[in-house]
Order: C-alpha cells, then structure tokens, then sequence
C-alpha cells in the first residue's frame, strides 16, 4: 500500500548526499542516497531557483504539457537489493493514466517542480526508515542555495585565475558569473 509523503529535506552524511522522504505525519523517513548533481536539481526545483536555461528536469516538464501529458504524481514502490524503484503517473490525452520506470531522484526533481503529491510503499518505511531524529543530527542542505554555492565556486576560481595571470579564463568566468549573477540579481556580490 502507497501512503503519502513529503520530500522532507536533503541530508550530508557519511555516505554523501540524502533526499529524505517522510510519510506525512510519520516520526520515521526514508533517506534515499543520490549524487551531487541529482541533489543539486532537486534543491533549484525545492527553492525554485531561476535560470537563465530551462534545465532537465523543467524540459521535461514542459515536453510533457506540449504533448498533451500531466504528470500526476510519483510514486517510490520498490526497493531490490538497495536500489529505489520509483514511477511516474501520468495522464495520457485520453484520460489514462500511464506509469513510467523513473529513478528516484528524477521523479523527486520532476514532482517539487510541478507541485504534484509524492507517495511510498508502507513496505519500503518499514524496511529502510529511520528515525527523524537520527536524520537531524546530520547536516541539512536544503536551506543551501545552489546558484550561491555555484557562484562562490566560481569566483574563488576567478581568483585563482587572476593570480596565476590567467586572464582568458578569467574574462570567461567573470563572464559565467555576470550571467548567473543577472538571473539572480539578489545574489550579486
């Protein structure tokens, strides 16, 4: 059986990077390891963070509605050998609904973009849930804001550019920066 839940929030652990599912309600989570970018695409969608491009993830939406798709919502139904197993439901033209294999964190990166309900087999809480308690011991990164990540990354390689005479990369990053920086007018600095 599915229950509803909630993308509660992105962890660092030991082990790297958690988007951490919770059950509405439930004083258990179940944190899902994924990748730097995946976790990346996940908070710019969490945060609805403007660029300047439409990213995967915002393609993929928008490919969606032109083909006359809706994405209902997701659903993480599996867990075999440590591997999540998630799908998409969506609406066809004629009403239908479709279910789609889908990795986990691309389900969770298309579903905080579209708004639409997350759910998870009660059997995946039971097997590979913890705590919440023991999930908020460990450093959150949701509140991160990506694009402030990125461009504190690249103005410290301006830096080291500018300091070893580097000038073309520098004028290429000083470039970079400008354009996040003119998506995100707030970030400037």
């Amino acid at each position: 059986m599915l229950v509803e839940a909630e993308i509660w929030t992105i962890a660092r652990t030991e082990q790297g990077n958690a988007v951490v599912v919770r059950p509405l309600g439930a004083e258990t989570a179940v944190p899902i390891f994924i990748g730097q970018l995946e976790a990346q695409s996940i908070l710019i969608g969490m945060q609805s963070v403007p660029m300047p491009r439409p990213l995967s993830h915002d393609l993929m939406l928008d490919l969606l509605k032109a083909g006359g798709l809706e994405l209902l919502r997701i659903e993480i139904v599996d867990l075999q050998e440590s591997t999540f197993i998630a799908q998409l439901v969506i609406k066809n033209a004629s009403g239908d609904e479709v279910l789609m294999d889908c990795r986990p964190s691309d389900a969770i990166s298309l579903a905080v973009r579209a708004k639409v309900p997350v759910y998870i087999a009660e059997r995946i809480v039971d097997e590979a849930g913890i705590s919440v308690k023991v999930i908020t011991e460990h450093e959150t990164i949701a509140d991160e804001n990506p694009v402030q990540k990125e461009l504190e990354a690249l103005r410290g390689e301006l830096s080291r550019a500018v300091d070893v005479e580097n000038y073309e990369e520098a004028a290429r990053l000083r470039d970079k920066i400008q354009k996040l920086e003119d998506s995100n007018p707030e970030l400037k600095g």
